[in-house]
């Protein structure tokens, strides 16, 4: 299959570009803000709540996915070239990254509003996927974190990736990441479930899948394989995921 080839550039009005990237970071913004409101009653929460929590979540995805990013994955250039920070339009946004800002965001709502912070991850965690689902489209119209080279029906020749056709796996982690993992989260956290299991859940769910997907995503040209022809940036960063998503959900259980 060739590439549907898509203008990274969804719109310009003059000097002012719209990209698709951010677009889709916007799309994903505002489904889970319509989620958000569609669980607060049964979960207690008002919708000023949800907004200010989705406010603050969408400034630490922001700086956290664009530090980590830079950090984890391209710090060389990133000092040879500083301003690069500021070109998230151009992509380059970490998961993991994404994920201690969050996190940052969550601990500042905490002390806010007095609610726990598993009583918010617990809330927040069944829409994240569809924000990973929205971005990992955008990796796609950008063209970018393209797999290895595969002979599978679907594979692509994609614009930068050489002739050769190659696994589609940012529509692999769309799929799993994005569509699966939400599934599984509503559906797991439709009934009461003890506190902090849904976030337990999140993180394991997203490791194991993130983790599978780089088994055939190309790996990040600064670092390659780390070991065994397979082990990558993106599976160490998920480890810590899996084993801590699995403590908390047991501790939860058994508490």
């Amino acid at each position: 299959m060739v590439y549907p080839t898509i203008d990274p550039v969804a719109l310009s009005l003059g000097p002012l570009q719209v990209h698709w990237y951010g677009l889709m970071y916007l799309c994903g913004f505002v489904a889970a803000w319509w989620l958000g409101r569609y669980r607060a009653e049964r979960y207690g929460w008002t919708a000023e709540q949800v907004e200010d929590l989705l406010f603050y979540g969408a400034i630490g995805v922001i700086i956290g996915g664009r530090l980590g990013s830079v950090i984890f994955y391209d710090l060389p250039n990133t000092l040879a070239h500083p301003l690069n920070v500021l070109k998230i339009w151009q992509g380059g946004m970490s998961f993991h990254g994404g994920l201690l800002g969050v996190l940052g965001a969550f601990w500042f709502f905490a002390r806010k509003t007095g609610k726990s912070f598993f009583a918010i991850s617990d809330f927040i965690a069944p829409m994240v996927p569809i924000g990973l689902f929205f971005g990992r489209i955008g990796n796609f119209i950008n063209g970018e974190l393209w797999g290895k080279v595969s002979d599978v029906p679907w594979a692509m020749v994609f614009p930068h990736g050489g002739p050769l056709p190659r696994h589609p796996s940012q529509l692999y982690e769309a799929g799993l990441e994005g569509v699966v993992l939400f599934i599984i989260l509503w559906l797991y956290s439709a009934k009461p479930k003890p506190v902090s299991a849904v976030s337990g859940l999140f993180l394991l769910g997203y490791g194991v899948f993130r983790s599978l997907v780089e088994l055939v995503r190309i790996p990040d040209q600064q670092y390659g394989y780390f070991a065994f022809d397979w082990l990558t940036m993106g599976q160490i960063l998920s480890l810590p995921m899996i084993l801590l998503g699995g403590f908390i959900l047991i501790r939860a259980y058994r508490k």
